[in-house]
């Protein structure tokens, strides 16, 4: 009887699955994966060389520069003529900056670069005029401009100028300026624009002692010969200066002057001369590269996205112990 149970007992079997051709999956050390929002923030540069006879005083233009919140940048050149009337036209640009800076986190401001201009300068008590750039850029990616007169601003992207303000002026070398006087501009005479970046958008930015003295492809390919922005904001300050001095240099301040009338005697022309060479001036250079960083939902580290042209895939993972 054992017997016969023990025969209708079957023999273990053991199945074997096909060997797959893909390796088994390893488990994530980062998991889960949670939704996480993009946000746009500046990588900023800057260098400034003053004018060869103002080196000792360190020049009259200004600048403040802030990665928080996004990111912040201002520069502000003193006009020299003040010179004339025993002013010293640094304290106004270098008190402006300062105002703007301390302004910055102001309620009302409330990172508008317009509002913050009125709030500096308002606050500014020193005699004296400048011409100034705030710009401020959002974290949905678009940068928020105001200017009045002829600092410059311009975008790269891809090799090429795709965005570039225009100067304000009275006339030739007479630009708007904010000034202590009141025959001067204010806050409501900006030039107020925006313009929507992407990651990888490189500005550059700087007094007209930059854009006085280079043209934009010599911007392109030392900007895309630099290793960061700290060093392409020193090479391009260097560039303009180098060519600020330079006095067989055809320069953008030179062709300008002729196209408004101004040249050589009309007796050097027949000799073949026209108004040619550089022009020197204080020159404050703020390279800035637009980064995005994604910032998870519900809090957490911020992982910095590398991301394409096409756009970035925002995932934001959390780690754990692995199981070895």
């Amino acid at each position: 009887m054992a017997a016969s149970t023990a025969s209708r007992l079957s023999p273990p079997r053991f199945h074997v699955s096909p060997r797959s051709p893909h390796p088994p999956l390893r488990r994530s050390r980062f998991s889960p994966v949670r939704a996480a929002k993009l946000e746009a923030v500046l990588s900023i540069g800057t260098h400034l060389i003053p004018h060869p006879r103002k080196a000792a005083s360190g020049g009259e233009d200004a600048f403040f520069a802030n990665s928080d919140a996004g990111g912040v940048f201002a520069i502000a050149d003193g006009v020299s003529g003040w010179a004339e009337k025993d002013v010293n036209p640094a304290l106004f640009s270098r008190e402006l900056m300062r105002n703007s800076s301390n302004f910055l986190n102001d309620e009302e401001v409330n990172g508008d670069p317009q509002i913050l201009l009125m709030k500096a300068h308002a606050a500014t008590s020193s005699i004296g005029s400048a011409t100034v750039i705030i710009a401020v850029l959002e974290k949905s990616g678009t940068l928020k401009i105001a200017s009045v007169g002829d600092c410059g601003l311009k975008v790269i992207r891809k090799g090429q100028v795709m965005f570039s303000i225009s100067p304000q002026e009275h006339y030739f070398d007479c630009p708007y300026q904010i000034s202590s006087e009141a025959a001067g501009q204010t806050y409501q005479d900006a030039l107020v624009c925006s313009v929507n970046l992407m990651d990888g958008d490189m500005i550059v930015s700087g007094s007209d002692g930059l854009f006085d003295n280079i043209f934009d492809q010599e911007i392109i390919s030392t900007i895309s010969e630099s290793s960061g922005v700290d060093e392409a904001a020193k090479a391009l300050a260097e560039l303009a200066r180098k060519h600020s001095v330079d006095v067989t240099f055809d320069s953008p301040y030179s062709m300008e002057a002729r196209s408004k009338g101004f040249d050589v005697p009309w007796w050097k022309k027949l000799l073949g001369a026209k108004l040619i060479g550089g022009k020197m001036d204080d020159i404050t250079v703020v390279v800035a590269q637009v980064k995005t960083v994604a910032v998870p939902d519900e809090g957490g580290d911020i992982e910095e996205q590398k991301g394409n042209e096409q756009g970035i895939a925002v995932a934001v993972a959390s780690a754990e112990h692995s199981e070895e």
